[in-house]
């Protein structure tokens, strides 16, 4: 493949170039399975290349602390030769936590859409390039359909200060402000408005939940949090501009309760 804008050759679909600083993806889509991920480069709506980066776990055993990050070091490198706008992830949650905690780029969690990073892709501890030509999996089909998203406005306001209102206390102590803190850093998240304390819930036995409800007509959802009795209502106000974009954060805020184990899987 070769530069979208100088024509170099470039070692990898979708690779940045570093002759005349242009990128030739601007985003990335990863699914990740146990011990494979596949990286499909996207260029606006057009598929420009596939990778697949693999590991070998101990037979019938998960992977060590040390695979793990080691995979996901691997599967961040390859993401950073792009240099993309955005990653969209899926799949396993493990290695997919790991690989966010190295990146520093806007990522979105994206359902798993019934596809995972595909048996035969690649040999071991190998990775496969692409021209582009392959089928996409449900889950780039599913990003390709929804690229509109990028139309959101970004909320650069630092999480902590995007929390306020007239009630200051969250139920959950520590969990509720992890919650809370978890939300806060959505890009499409402007505003947490903290609600009253309901004491008259019903009992939850496995400590706090979270989860974002159905969003509203004007783009907005509610976090719910339910601690024993106590249920506490919070007002989110996202960059969403309808019901359809916001069920699209909402997606995404759940996706991330879930990630903080703060919800049920």
């Amino acid at each position: 493949m070769n530069c979208r804008r100088c024509g170099t050759p470039i070692e990898k679909p979708g690779d940045y170039c570093l002759t005349c600083n242009t990128a030739n993806a601007d985003a990335v889509v990863a699914e990740f399975g146990t011990d494979r991920a596949r990286l499909t480069m996207l260029d606006e709506d057009a598929v420009v290349g596939q990778t697949t980066v693999t590991t070998r776990p101990e037979e019938g055993e998960r992977l060590s602390e040390v695979q793990l990050r080691n995979f996901a070091g691997r599967v961040a490198d390859e993401i950073r030769r792009k240099r993309p706008e955005t990653v969209y992830a899926a799949g396993e949650r493990e290695p997919l936590r790991e690989t966010r905690a190295q990146l520093h780029h806007e990522f979105y969690r994206v359902p798993d859409g019934g596809a995972g990073a595909r048996e035969g892709d690649a040999t071991a501890d190998d990775a496969r390039d692409g021209d582009g030509s392959e089928d996409v999996s449900p889950v780039v089909a599913w990003v390709l359909d929804r690229r509109g998203d990028r139309s959101l406005a970004v909320v650069e306001t630092p999480p902590r200060e995007k929390i306020g209102g007239s009630h200051s206390t969250l139920i959950g102590d520590r969990k509720g402000r992890k919650a809370v803190q978890t939300v806060a850093e959505h890009p499409h998240v402007k505003k947490i408005v903290p609600g009253p304390i309901d004491a008259g819930g019903t009992g939850s036995r496995t400590g706090l939940r979270a989860k974002a409800t159905r969003a509203g007509t004007n783009g907005n959802v509610r976090l719910l949090l339910r601690d024993g009795s106590s249920v506490q209502e919070n007002r989110i106000v996202t960059t969403a501009m309808d019901r359809e974009t916001g069920e699209r954060v909402r997606e995404d805020l759940n996706e991330a309760l879930r990630d903080a184990e703060l919800q049920d899987p």
